[in-house]
């Protein structure tokens, strides 16, 4: 052999060495076990909260399992979608989560142009929580019951209003649900929110309401507020004497706060996997389902796939229910 041939070949096998030393280092890179820095947990709304209590309390649970820290950040405005379309626009590799609402996701998109789309620019990994509405009614009020009281707004119509948590909300939305459902009218006051709606309610300015049971519970407990109808699949725990919905014969009008966990689109499906199988093991866990029964919320356990149904279902509904009140987006 030559003397040059000597020397490529040396230099091949010092080329050779070299990367045979670096492949493990390549491999343990790629194999970095996820998380490996904190995961910032996005809400759209504001802190102190029910979403921001929401999103605290999950956030402590996936730190529990996945061993990293857990950052929750409120980014409210816009109808939910300020917080929203951030996540849409984070870089999809795990560390930015987004615990928003049907608002978020579905409402807003379709009642005014948003730079993003609702459902498809995420990857769903569960629903966290299901909070159905109550049919609420200032004491005041003869009625007992839903029937009972559709029977006297047919009899007076117009006399009535009835408050909401805000316009284009599950409260809105679900009481404009149950009075489509009815064949009646009641004249809509809506409210920056569930407390000032309460202070009125419970002054009788306005005479019924539409809130979620972690508003009401402690009124309807007092005898302050009358609860009518409850919104959920099966009567709440906490108030096993009020009917749901279906059972007054408004099956259908059934419309809730839901909570759900996402990614942004592109997610790594690895790491998807492993945020389905956590949310698995937190709605499994009893510390998570007294927390979840305090806030008058259901548990659902959906699979990733199954949760994108559950949104693209509540699109289709909340799009026919937005176009009968003409607030679909022109």
């Amino acid at each position: 052999m030559t003397r040059s041939a000597f020397s490529r070949v040396r230099r091949s096998l010092a080329v050779w060495g070299t990367l045979a030393a670096m492949l493990p280092m390549g491999s343990a890179l790629a194999q970095s076990a996820y998380p490996s820095r904190p995961i910032t947990l996005i809400h759209p709304y504001a802190v102190g909260g029910p979403a921001d209590s929401m999103a605290r309390t999950l956030a402590r649970q996936l730190e529990t399992r996945l061993k990293q820290t857990v950052i929750v950040e409120g980014k409210p405005g816009g109808g939910a979608t300020i917080g929203t379309g951030f996540v849409a626009r984070a870089k999809p590799d795990g560390y930015t989560l987004l615990i928003s609402t049907s608002a978020g996701h579905v409402v807003t998109p379709l009642m005014q142009k948003i730079p993003y789309d609702g459902v498809a620019d995420f990857a769903f990994i569960a629903i966290v929580a299901n909070q159905p509405n109550v049919v609420v009614a200032h004491p005041s009020l003869p009625a007992s019951s839903l029937s009972e009281l559709v029977a006297s707004i047919k009899k007076e119509p117009g006399k009535l209003n009835y408050a909401s948590a805000g316009t284009g909300g599950a409260t809105h939305l679900g009481a404009e649900a149950v009075w489509q459902k009815a064949g009646v009218q009641v004249t809509h006051v809506p409210y920056a929110g569930a407390a000032p709606a309460l202070k009125d309610l419970l002054g009788g300015q306005v005479q019924l309401g539409m809130l979620n049971l972690a508003a009401t519970r402690a009124h309807i407990e007092k005898g302050t507020l009358k609860a009518l109808a409850y919104g959920g699949a099966k009567r709440a725990a906490a108030l096993p004497n009020v009917p749901t919905l279906a059972e007054s014969g408004f099956a259908g009008a059934e419309v809730s706060t839901w909570y759900s966990l996402a990614a942004p689109k592109g997610t790594p499906v690895d790491i998807l996997e492993q945020l389905a199988k956590v949310m698995a093991e937190i709605n499994a866990d009893p510390v998570h389902q007294e927390f979840l029964a305090s806030q008058g919320a259901e548990r659902l356990d959906l699979t990733p796939a199954q949760t994108t149904a559950f949104v693209k279902r509540d699109k289709d509904a909340m799009a026919s229910l937005l176009g009968t009140l003409n607030l679909l987006e022109k």
